[in-house]
C-alpha cells in the first residue's frame, strides 16, 4: 500500500471490551456503508472470533489460531491472544499483502476484546502505527456496554477504561455507547442521559456512590478519579443501536469527520457540508433528546422531587 501517488484508504478500528457488540457493529455498519454505495472491506483481527456473521475479505486466523497457540505454547486465553497480535505484529507483510488487493475499498477492522490490548500492551497500537505508514487513515470506535450507565461506579470505570484507551491507541477517537436499546434494562438511569454522553458534572455521581456503605470507605480514590477524567476532558460518547439507521447515522458523521473522510473525493460534497464538519458545527443535544425519548422510560418524579431525593 505504499507509493506516495496513490490516493489514501480510509477505515474504522472497532475496539472495546468482550461482549460489547464489536463483531454485531461491524455486521451492521458494513451493511449500512454498501447501502450507501461505498465499498467495503471488513478484516477480522480476533483470532477468537468463531462464526463470523459477515463477509471476510481478511480473517488474521488464517495466520495464526488462537487454539493452535494455547495448544502448542500452553497458554490461556488471555496470553494466548497477546501473543497472536505479537505474532501478527511481526509478519505485517503477511497482512500488508492481503490489504494490497483491497486498495479502494473502506475497511472495518474487527480487533480482539482484550482490555489490555488498548490500555497498555503495545502490539495493536504497533500495528495501527504501520497502518499509518501504508496511508491507511484509520479512527478508533470504541464501544462500551450502555446499561453501565445505570451503575455510577461502573460508568466511573467506564470512563478510566476509555481515557487510557484514548491515550494509548494514539488513533483519532470516537466512543460508542452500544445497545441503547438495552439501556434501562439493568435499572434505571439517574440523570438524563446527556449527562453521560457529555461526561457533566461527575461530583453528583460521586454523591450518588456515597449513599453506598462500601463506596463510602473510598470516596477520596474515586475523587481523585473523576479528578483525572476531569483534567483531561477528552471522554464523551455517542449512542448507538446498531438497528437504528438515524443512530448509524450520526456515528458514521463523527467517523468520517474524525479520520478526514468527509474532505476526500469518494464522494460527493457539498461546500457548506464541509465547512460544517471543519468547524465542528453539529450540536448533538437534540439528537441525544430524541434518543432518550425513545429508549428511555419517563420518569414519574418532577425535577423537584429528584432533586430532593439526592
Amino acid at each position: 500500500m505504499a507509493g506516495a501517488a496513490r490516493t489514501p484508504a480510509f477505515g474504522q478500528a472497532v475496539i472495546g471490551p468482550p461482549g460489547s457488540g464489536k463483531t454485531t457493529y461491524c455486521l451492521g455498519m458494513s451493511e449500512f456503508l454498501r447501502a450507501m454505495g461505498r465499498r467495503v472491506a471488513v478484516v477480522n483481527l480476533d483470532p477468537a472470533n468463531e462464526g463470523l456473521p459477515y463477509e471476510c475479505a481478511v480473517d488474521v486466523s488464517e495466520l495464526v489460531g488462537l487454539g493452535d497457540v494455547m495448544d502448542a505454547l500452553r497458554l490461556g486465553p488471555n496470553g494466548g491472544l497477546l501473543y497472536c497480535m505479537e505474532y501478527l505484529e511481526a509478519n505485517l507483510d503477511w497482512l500488508r499483502a492481503k490489504l494490497d488487493p483491497l486498495r479502494g475499498h473502506y475497511f472495518l477492522f474487527d480487533c480482539p476484546g482484550q482490555v489490555e490490548l488498548c490500555t497498555h500492551h503495545g502490539s495493536l497500537r504497533s500495528i495501527f502505527s504501520q497502518m499509518a505508514q501504508w496511508d491507511l487513515r484509520l479512527t478508533a470506535v470504541h464501544l462500551v456496554d450502555s446499561h453501565y450507565c445505570t451503575d455510577p461506579a461502573k460508568f466511573i470505570s467506564v470512563l478510566c477504561t476509555s481515557l487510557a484507551t484514548m491515550l494509548h491507541v494514539e488513533l483519532p477517537h470516537v466512543n460508542l455507547l452500544s445497545k441503547m436499546d438495552l439501556i434501562e434494562h439493568y435499572g434505571k438511569l439517574a440523570f438524563n442521559l446527556d449527562y453521560y454522553t457529555e461526561v457533566l458534572d461527575l461530583s453528583y455521581l460521586l454523591d450518588h456512590l456515597a449513599s453506598d456503605p462500601f463506596f463510602r470507605h473510598y470516596r477520596q480514590l474515586n475523587e481523585k478519579l473523576v479528578q483525572l477524567i476531569e483534567d483531561y476532558s477528552l471522554v464523551s460518547f455517542i449512542p448507538l443501536n446498531i438497528q437504528d439507521k438515524e443512530s448509524v447515522q450520526r456515528v458514521l458523521q463523527a467517523v468520517d469527520k474524525a479520520n478526514g473522510y468527509c474532505f476526500g473525493v469518494q464522494e460527493q460534497r457539498s461546500l457548506e457540508a464541509m465547512m460544517s464538519a471543519a468547524v465542528g458545527a453539529d450540536f448533538h443535544f437534540s439528537s441525544t433528546l430524541g434518543i432518550q425519548e425513545k429508549y428511555l422510560a419517563p420518569s414519574d418524579q418532577s425535577v423537584e422531587q429528584e432533586a430532593m431525593d439526592l
